[in-house]
């Protein structure tokens, strides 16, 4: 038996399958005969799951480098430019907001603003030009500007269902992706139990030198038939269901949130995704703090008039993550692997960088798969580490009273790792230094911004003698209070400049 790795097979479609195999087969050149077989097999009878329709800024590297051109991601999935998240309830629940914008701070690696501003918790407002731009609701740049660019870093919010139509037919059409759509009905090992077979109902049993599970929350393959436990994170993140409604704009040209909005409820969040066509609104919250009944007037009332005669759609989910992501020669991506909460949309972000790991360190041969598998592990852990401290931010620093708040800032289930973070960030702010990896989900901005944003500052005056630039800093703000004036006066409306830019894009 040849042990070349030619044949990869992925089980599960949505966007987790079918954008694992668009990255994959993109980079191991599918459509050509050198190149690596790619199978998806998906069964037509289980609907997809989804509770966010948020991407992160990784998307645009990850669109171009499978040949997917952002017009079409726009005029297919309903798509709008995202520029980062507003926070709103989260501090004092009297109306409070901050923003964690997408593009960092004027002076980002050379001078911490931090310690020159005049109020903390406006931090974003004084480093960052972003937070002005999404307030006027404006795009991230002009009609002249070509695609995946911009004067403001950007994601998307999309229509998960139609963005995985789009993948699907670009995987089909262009990179060579098999699909075949049919049910698993058993998973065969061999003697060293790695995965033999997947036998279908209606198709001869397939057969590959890799396994990709993007079965969902069942992870069919890697939890299900090799067995990998389960770690629970829900003594830190409390969240466990989520209500979730398409909800309808009042007229056709609405204005479009060019940013997710997350506000803050009694025991949970409410998000707030505007699309061209439609919002995607949902509320996210712990069932041991709220009931369903409790969490569907929360909705409604932050809906108002829009809601009416509108149904709901429940999701129950357990947060957590898998306790190996490789296991011999099953790699789980997507919800199989793990999931916590659509908060600052870590979901399609990780099967991202799953998928291009999985990509870019296939060995050629099974013998080396081992030690790929290995440190696979490694980086997932450690990414999983920082995304569960990551999220916790945006809880324990609450000053909200709320039973559901004031848990979240009980020390006992505020992880070690992150209490360390917080007890160096007493006398100073985040630092690249700070995170061990050299690519990080999250930067030290998106730390700044979280935490200046929720009024945590550091006591500069341990360390006075470092902070002695406060006339540069003040030419940074004055800066970007010049860079804000001329994006508002230059950056065109959300809806208006995606609107002009398909019409354009159609006659070309």
């Amino acid at each position: 038996m040849s042990e070349a790795i030619k044949n990869i097979t992925i089980v599960g479609g949505g966007t987790a399958g079918w954008l694992s195999a668009a990255i994959i087969a993109a980079h191991h050149k599918g459509s050509s005969a050198e190149g690596v077989q790619v199978t998806l097999i998906e069964s037509s009878d289980i609907p997809t799951v989804g509770v966010g329709e948020g991407t992160w800024p990784t998307m645009k590297n990850t669109l171009r480098d499978i040949g997917i051109k952002e017009a079409d991601l726009f005029a297919h999935c309903h798509a709008v430019f995202k520029q980062g998240g507003k926070f709103v309830n989260w501090v004092h629940g009297n109306g409070d907001f901050y923003y964690h914008p997408f593009t960092v701070p004027l002076g980002y690696g050379r001078l911490d603003l931090a310690p020159y501003v005049s109020d903390i918790e406006n931090y974003a407002v004084e480093s960052n030009f972003q937070h002005h731009v999404c307030e006027a609701g404006l795009a991230p740049r002009t009609i002249s500007e070509s695609e995946y660019t911009g004067q403001c870093n950007y994601a998307y919010h999309l229509d998960a269902g139609e963005f995985a139509e789009l993948l699907k037919n670009h995987c089909r059409d262009n990179l060579n992706v098999k699909h075949i759509v049919d049910t698993v009905n058993e998973v065969t090992l061999t003697s060293d139990g790695s995965i033999k077979s997947i036998n279908l109902e209606k198709h001869p049993a397939v057969e590959a030198d890799l396994y990709v599970d993007c079965t969902g929350f069942a992870a069919l393959l890697l939890g299900g038939k090799l067995n990998v436990p389960f770690i629970k994170v829900d003594d830190v993140l409390f969240n466990d269901s989520a209500l979730a409604m398409h909800v309808p704009y009042e007229n056709a040209d609405s204005p479009i949130a060019s940013h997710t909005i997350a506000t803050g409820q009694n025991a949970g969040w409410i998000w707030d995704i505007g699309l061209t066509h439609r919002r995607g609104v949902g509320h996210v919250y712990s069932s041991k703090y709220l009931s369903d009944d409790e969490a569907e007037s929360n909705l409604r009332k932050y809906l108002g008039k829009a809601g009416e005669g509108l149904t709901t759609r429940k999701i129950t989910y357990q947060s957590g993550h898998r306790e190996r992501f490789w296991e011999k020669n099953c790699v789980a991506v997507g919800m199989a692997a793990g999931f916590v909460e659509p908060l600052e949309a870590t979901a399609i972000m990780l099967v991202e960088l799953s998928a291009r790991y999985i990509a870019e360190n296939l060995p050629p041969s099974k013998t080396i798969m081992p030690t790929v598998a290995k440190r696979f592990n490694q980086q997932m852990r450690y990414r999983w580490t920082r995304i569960i401290d990551f999220l916790k931010l945006h809880y324990m620093l609450t000053k909200r009273p709320e039973p559901y708040w004031q848990d979240h800032t009980n020390p006992d289930n505020i992880p070690d790792s992150l209490k360390e973070d917080l007890a160096i960030w007493g006398y100073r702010g985040p630092t690249s230094g700070d995170f061990e990896s050299a690519i990080e989900l999250f930067p030290a901005a998106s730390y700044q911004y979280v935490i200046y944003g929720m009024g945590f500052k550091p006591d500069f005056s341990q360390q006075a003698h470092l902070y002695q630039d406060k006339q540069q800093a003040e030419m940074i703000i004055q800066r970007n209070q010049k860079i804000t004036e001329q994006m508002l006066q230059t950056l065109p409306p959300h809806r208006e400049y995606i609107e002009k830019w398909l019409a354009s894009a159609q006659m070309k």
